[in-house]
């Protein structure tokens, strides 16, 4: 499918009332480009693979709307128009902006794209790169000869699943690498890619169940075991809410994981700590992250009120990870 991108160059000041505006005009879904850093709070719920850091920000933005064609003709929320019809009306809405609002240059520029170049700009950044002794590298990348011997893991960035570049998922590794042993099973909570299972097997786990809420996931996780070579003995995945459903819980089982993952957000680990007790074996270790330092106080009261032991919290950047023991 292709795509009318038409991209106004502004200042950050502006973003907010310049999507706001475009949204009356039928113009929706606005991606932004700046370099303002994240807050904490946007950090936590953009919980994602995100690109390094910009450079410091310089105050310009750009905002970048994309309107279907089809045949050579756009179509707006379902309405045929034309490219000059739509920047006609996007050039005298920012004049009428710039009359009480600072807009910076405000040109629109546009050009023809396609679904293809969403997901290549993530080929911009991804490149192979190393978590401790484990080399993560995607698929248009060729292993070094000199890394040929090395612990490999094979993943490609999705819209919404990890690869490793998070340091939410790095405290994760790092923690089951800690404590697994050839004896290990292993219950991941909020698989995604199925990062975390992969990692854990290739490291000597016996056994992998992994569950999500996005059905989505069930394709991310086949993929990414067909490029590891992992078989489907050694990991079992699951779509629905292990904290709410019964049947879910069931099909997991109770009693019977050395380590339960589970890198989410610190308000889901809440709900899920109680919860999860029942499918930990005792003595099994609870690990968890997706924990912005502002919610770390959170999880561990959590974790203890449930009646875990707290073994160890470990730190990298602004997110915090949490180890607990069953007794």
């Amino acid at each position: 499918m292709k795509w009318m991108k038409f991209k106004i160059k502004t200042v950050t000041e502006a973003e907010d009332i310049i999507i706001s505006t475009l949204y009356d005009i039928g113009l929706e879904g606005a991606q932004i480009e700046d370099k303002v850093p994240l807050s904490a709070w946007e950090k936590e719920q953009m919980f994602v693979d995100i690109p390094p850091a910009p450079a410091e920000d310089d105050g310009i933005a750009y905002l970048s709307f994309f309107v279907e064609e089809e045949d050579g003709r756009l179509k707006r929320n379902g309405e045929i128009t034309d490219q000059e019809t739509i920047l006609g009306e996007v050039r005298r809405e920012l004049d009428d902006l710039r009359q009480f609002l600072e807009i910076g240059e405000g040109t629109v520029t546009v050009e023809e794209t396609e679904d293809i170049d969403w997901i290549n700009n993530w080929k911009e950044f991804f490149h192979q790169f190393y978590i401790d002794d484990l080399l993560v590298i995607p698929s248009w990348e060729e292993v070094k000869e000199e890394d040929k011997d090395k612990k490999i893991l094979h993943i490609d960035p999705g819209t919404a699943f990890g690869t490793g570049m998070h340091e939410t998922t790095q405290l994760c590794i790092r923690q089951i690498k800690k404590f697994l042993t050839p004896e290990t099973v292993m219950l991941d909570v909020g698989s995604g890619s199925g990062i975390l299972a992969m990692i854990a097997l290739l490291y000597g786990a016996k056994k992998v169940v992994g569950t999500d809420l996005d059905v989505c996931a069930l394709e991310a996780v086949r993929e990414n075991m067909q490029a590891n070579g992992i078989r489907e003995e050694d990991f079992t995945m699951m779509i629905g809410n292990i904290i709410t459903d019964k049947e879910v819980q069931d099909k997991v089982g109770y009693l019977c994981y050395d380590i339960v993952v589970a890198n989410i957000l610190a308000d889901v680990l809440v709900g899920l700590t109680p919860v999860i007790i029942s499918q930990m074996k005792k003595g099994g270790i609870y690990i968890t992250s997706g924990i912005i330092r502002e919610k770390e106080e959170t999880v561990v009261n959590a974790v203890k009120e449930a009646g875990l032991e707290i073994v160890e919290v470990t730190y990298q950047g602004e997110w915090v990870s949490v180890t607990a023991r069953k007794p």
